[in-house]
């Protein structure tokens, strides 16, 4: 796993790292000479003799401030990525690392039973032998007085027969009367007292033989005593490990393990069933109170084990999947007693609630080194998505409903209405001024944001920028749809569904429109994004760096790209129906035609050089737009201007568009003369 993550780091570019030389990557895929050149640079890592402090200094020398910086920002990178490729492929294999840690203890089990038949069988056949050269002594009548002799010094037992003797009742009393303690020490000590017997041939074989069968099954009894008093449920912590550490101590340390794990599981199990959501309303109560409950366990659990156990690698491991079932039982029943209904509600605020807690809980646990954040996050992204898809289309029915009702005047924002001033509250005359929807809009998306802003770590940043782009392209179709000639596009028609709005009938309405979508997507939308973006930020903490926040920038860039592009699409066809009004009349006829400008010549001595009639209405139309422009777009000036020049060169565009005029010019029946021909050319020089 470790070799996986240095394989990682190594994949990476060196930059000024200073660790190798620039053309040392480079070089590495070139062929066999490249791979040996390489080998021989790293032989310097390889000596008894490197010094990490000297090379470094070496390699440092030449490099400016900025650059060990940046250097040692890289390598804080590295490290991290590495540490998180590491743990990642250690979950990976939790499941198989236990599975072989179990049948690695189940094989010892049986080489030990093995081992005691072996030793058994050879007793036993030492203690036949040993029969077997007694009855084939031969024994005189003049033995019979030393016979006599040995029979009464044998009468008086050793210190070790007597001790022989005496264990069984000893140890008896100490399991009856729970003495833990005194009956493992009890053990360990005839263990040592059957192998120096059996060195020294203190003790019978047979003695031996049954002094093992004793040690043996009284082992048995004391870790089965030991084994149901931890299932106990009134088995206090401390008393659980006791007897966790006493199995340990009889040789079972992963039944040991198992059953710790076992009791922690029975009391979660109990809190749980008496952890009830009260109502739907009480969604963020009840998750805080299961999260109490649940991750407080867990951290019980991870007290025991690291102290009974320690570091074990099998016993973490057996504690992390624990920890990790326990976590993802944790999830279902959020999901189904909290987070479900708040995510269908579109209950945003209290799905961001519940998942905080829940993380927040986590996040105590990870400084204790068990990680469980990324399995939560897993559960409940989905219910989170829904909750998000809800608000959003909630945000765009609410904004649908008052565009119905909306008298298109800009007016500053009302009382309660929440907005993004460049000044305080308290200066009105710096307060945006929008339509009613648009002031809603406004408040309802600043709502959303602080909502969505504690469940960035679910990385919803983009599909949360990719809800609001799709709900202001919905009401800057609405805008579109508010504009008296859009009713004659189909395509506005299906687009509108059956959505009913308003229609902006005055040019000062319509240009109201222009000034909603023109303020929320370039000043409001952005600024609030930002405020996003800065929560994004914190949390990433100090160690982000430049790369992730250049992409930031871009992606930020091309999101105020596309509300621009929204707002061009208002702006298009507003021009373009304002250009349909100059060109044509009321009966649909067009105000231009060739034969006003082929008939100039014959009235030459009546002619005035002014300029034609639809220019004539385009400079009026001009100016008096211009006058409302300057009062709707105080300090966006160049939003107005850059609609008047859009105007115009609409205007321009469809003339020179219309091929039967100009075919009527050139192919017609009379010729353009000197005066009609001076006249289009300035309109074709505008």
């Amino acid at each position: 796993m470790a070799s996986g993550a240095a394989r990682s780091s190594r994949s990476r570019p060196a930059g000024h790292s200073g660790v190798l030389p620039a053309g040392a990557a480079a070089a590495g895929g070139v062929g066999v000479g490249a791979g040996v050149q390489l080998a021989d640079k790293l032989k310097i890592f390889k000596t008894d003799k490197f010094d990490p402090d000297s090379y470094v200094q070496s390699k440092c020398q030449t490099m400016t401030e900025k650059e060990i910086r940046h250097l040692c920002s890289y390598l804080q990178d590295l490290k991290k990525a590495s540490a998180e490729e590491m743990r990642t492929s250690v979950y990976a294999n939790y499941a198989a690392f236990i599975r072989t840690s179990k049948e690695i203890s189940e094989l010892e089990r049986e080489l030990l039973s093995i081992r005691n038949l072996l030793n058994t069988e050879s007793a036993l056949i030492h203690g036949l032998s040993e029969g077997i050269q007694i009855d084939s002594l031969i024994m005189g009548p003049e033995d019979s007085a030393e016979e006599n002799i040995s029979t009464v010094e044998y009468q008086e037992l050793s210190e070790i027969q007597k001790w022989h003797i005496d264990f069984p009742d000893k140890l008896d009393v100490l399991l009856a009367e729970r003495r833990v303690d005194e009956a493992l020490d009890a053990l360990d000590e005839a263990e040592r007292i059957a192998v120096d017997a059996e060195k020294q041939q203190t003790l019978a074989t047979a003695d031996i033989v049954a002094l093992k069968e004793i040690i043996s099954d009284n082992r048995q009894k004391l870790s089965d005593q030991l084994a149901e008093a931890a299932c106990q449920s009134s088995t206090c912590g401390i008393e659980l490990r006791a007897a966790a550490s006493a199995l340990k101590r009889l040789g079972d340390g992963p039944r040991a393990h198992s059953l710790l794990l076992s009791a922690h599981n029975q009391r979660l199990q109990s809190k749980i069933q008496t952890t009830r959501p009260s109502s739907t309303g009480h969604s963020v109560a009840y998750t805080a109170s299961l999260a109490k409950q649940v991750f407080s366990v867990i951290a019980n659990a991870l007290s025991d084990s690291m102290e009974v156990f320690g570091n074990e690698p099998s016993y973490a491991s057996e504690l992390v999947t624990w920890a990790t079932k326990q976590a993802m039982e944790f999830t279902l029943l959020v999901k189904r007693h909290a987070l479900g209904s708040c995510a269908a509600a579109g209950g945003l605020r209290a799905a961001a609630e519940c998942v905080q807690i829940a993380l927040g809980y986590t996040s105590l646990l990870e400084a204790r080194g068990l990680s469980l954040s990324a399995v939560l996050l897993k559960q409940f992204r989905p219910c989170v998505e829904q909750a998000l898809d809800s608000n959003l289309r909630r945000i765009e029915e609410s904004t649908s409903a008052l565009a119905a009702a909306d008298d298109w005047a800009l007016i500053y924002p009302p009382t309660g209405i929440r907005t993004f001033a460049r000044a305080s509250a308290g200066n009105l005359a710096l307060q945006p001024k929008l339509s009613s929807s648009a002031h809603r809009f406004n408040s309802m998306v600043q709502d959303f944001f602080e909502d969505v802003g504690p469940l960035l770590s679910l990385q919803l940043g983009g599909s949360t920028m990719d809800g609001l782009l799709k709900i202001f392209s919905t009401y800057v179709d609405l805008l579109v749809s508010a504009l008296p000639g859009s009713m004659d596009d189909e395509a506005n028609l299906e687009g509108l569904g059956n959505k009913i709005i308003r229609m902006a009938e005055t040019e000062e309405q319509q240009l109201a429109l222009l000034a909603n979508a023109s303020l929320l997507a370039e000043e409001l939308l952005p600024r609030a994004a930002m405020k996003l973006s800065s929560v994004n930020q914190a949390s990433m903490g100090s160690m982000r760096i430049r790369g992730p926040d250049k992409q930031n920038r871009a992606e930020q860039r091309e999101w105020k790209r596309k509300l621009q592009h929204m707002v061009d699409k208002l702006r298009d066809s507003f021009c373009r129906q304002h250009a349909l009004d100059l060109i044509f009349t009321e009966e649909g006829d067009t105000h231009l035609s060739a034969e006003m400008y082929i008939n100039m010549d014959n009235n030459a001595e009546e002619t005035e050089w002014v300029p034609s009639l639809i220019f004539q209405e385009l400079y009026t139309k001009l100016n008096r737009m211009a006058s409302i422009a300057a009062e709707m777009f105080v300090g966006r000036e160049r939003f107005a201007t850059l609609l008047m020049m859009r105007l115009t060169e609409t205007v321009i565009l469809w003339l020179s568009d219309d091929q039967s005029f100009w075919e009527e010019i050139e192919e017609g029946p009379r010729a353009l003369g000197p005066l009609g021909l001076q006249q289009v050319s300035s309109f074709c020089a505008s």
